[in-house]
């Protein structure tokens, strides 16, 4: 068909154009559209031209001007060495290139790489099935709140969270629960993990659904899942259990506790920290498969006999299910979950373990330094922990971790005496700076 628009994106004559906005009603394309004075396109930019050398140089001198910090900061978002075998597979144009692999015909290695992705967490989770993916840890928190009103046998309303849930988390879910008409409630933490005495007295048969973290957002390794896992089963509630691959490689299985889904963060592998971009993991027991958010890629045969792949099942396909939509995710994070499942598998499982038990050991290690620091007390928490956690300072928190930030060094500080530090393999070699710095401002 001919185009005379001089676009390659908009292949309409202008008589098509013309019989199209005949038919709605309207004069030009613009009456199609109400946007305001101030954010309409006047087509002009205001950007001056500059040629590739001078762009550099600006964006350089722009991005120079950041805080050069070393940074022992966690919370959810965790830097684990990327193996440059990420980058130059990820980096194939037939990865990079691909939007959706709605065409099995020509994106059979993209789909078998996101079908190993989805295996792996199979195996993490002792579930039977995952999604690839989720936008992130809070996007499934909240699409795992909806499951459980959809799948419930009998009504009820409320969805149970740790008191200590990062803000962030809990601002995404109560968005998904208002919508849903659900409530959120917060049950009381002991000593860093779940008071399951509080929560046995917190639960009630409106429970639709339980969620807990190990390790939690303190770094805490939680030792009461099974029993939080009974009483969700006592009250036919599901449980929700919020972890991330690195950990789940230690950890308890989340099906031998009576998971009956989990979320997570699980950009630590093949994104490390982001500030911002995630990858949420989700999986959950077979008899919600046509209840999971996001897509399935499953495997098959071709007509030769071959094995083939091809996404299965896309349950959020709203502008297709519309009302019957089990999800608003309008995208997938398929290239992320390419990156991680490369991680992932350069890792194997002995490298998984190695890593994990570093993050135990290495925590630990720094703990012992800090509590011999005149002025502070680590970890607060006399429980074990993962990557993370907890010190109390005798002077005030913000004021130590403003200091180390003056020093080169950033940490949380998450109330009047308290901060928070996280180790990996990434800034291991500058623990000795960090320990000696902080003996010096808490001074």
């Amino acid at each position: 068909m001919g185009n005379d628009t001089g676009s390659p994106y908009a292949p309409h004559t202008p008589a098509e154009t013309d019989a199209m906005l005949d038919a709605v009603g309207v004069e030009q394309e613009a009456d199609l559209f109400d946007i305001p004075s101030p954010v309409r396109f006047d087509d002009e930019f205001g950007i001056e031209a500059r040629d590739e050398q001078t762009v550099r140089a600006e964006m350089r001198d722009m991005l120079g001007e950041n805080d050069d910090l070393v940074e022992f900061l966690g919370r959810g978002h965790y830097d684990h060495y990327i193996p440059s075998l990420v980058d130059h597979l990820a980096d194939r144009q037939e990865f990079l290139t691909s939007y959706t692999q709605y065409q099995p015909e020509i994106a059979q290695g993209f789909l078998q790489v996101l079908f190993e992705y989805q295996s792996m967490l199979v195996e993490l989770t002792g579930l039977d099935v995952a999604n690839c993916s989720l936008y992130d840890a809070a996007t499934g928190l909240g699409e795992a709140a909806t499951l459980a009103a959809r799948v419930r046998s009998t009504s009820g309303s409320h969805v149970l969270v740790p008191e200590q849930l990062r803000d962030g988390k809990r601002g995404v879910l109560n968005n998904y629960t208002d919508g849903a008409d659900l409530t959120v409630e917060s049950y009381p933490m002991d000593d860093g993990a779940v008071d399951t005495a509080a929560l046995a007295e917190t639960f009630d048969d409106d429970v639709v659904m339980v969620y807990a973290e190990s390790p939690t957002v303190r770094g805490v390794i939680e030792d009461s899942l099974a029993e939080i896992g009974s009483l969700a089963d006592d009250h036919d509630a599901l449980f929700c259990l919020g972890s991330d691959p690195i950990a789940l490689s230690v950890l308890e299985e989340p099906a031998s506790v009576g998971a009956d889904v989990v979320i997570g963060e699980a950009a630590s592998l093949g994104l490390g920290t982001a500030y911002g971009m995630g990858m949420g993991l989700f999986a959950t027991r077979e008899d919600f498969l046509r209840q999971v958010p996001g897509r399935l890629v499953g495997a098959s045969e071709d007509e030769s006999g071959r094995r083939a792949y091809t996404l299965t099942l896309q349950t959020r396909e709203q502008h297709i299910r519309k009302e019957r939509a089990t999800s608003n995710i309008c995208t997938n994070q398929a290239w992320v979950a390419l990156r991680a499942a490369i991680h992932a598998a350069t890792l194997g499982p002995q490298g998984f373990v190695e890593t994990a038990t570093e993050c135990i050991e290495r925590t630990e290690s720094l703990a012992e330094r800090v509590d011999d620091i005149d002025g502070i007390t680590a970890p607060v928490h006399d429980r074990h922990h993962f990557r993370e956690f907890v010190a109390r300072t005798d002077q005030p928190a913000p004021a130590v971790a403003d200091d180390l930030t003056a020093a080169g060094y950033a940490v949380h500080a998450i109330d009047d005496h308290r901060i928070q530090l996280c180790v990996t393999e990434t800034n291991e070699g500058e623990i000795d700076g960090l320990v000696e710095t902080l003996s010096e401002v808490v001074r």
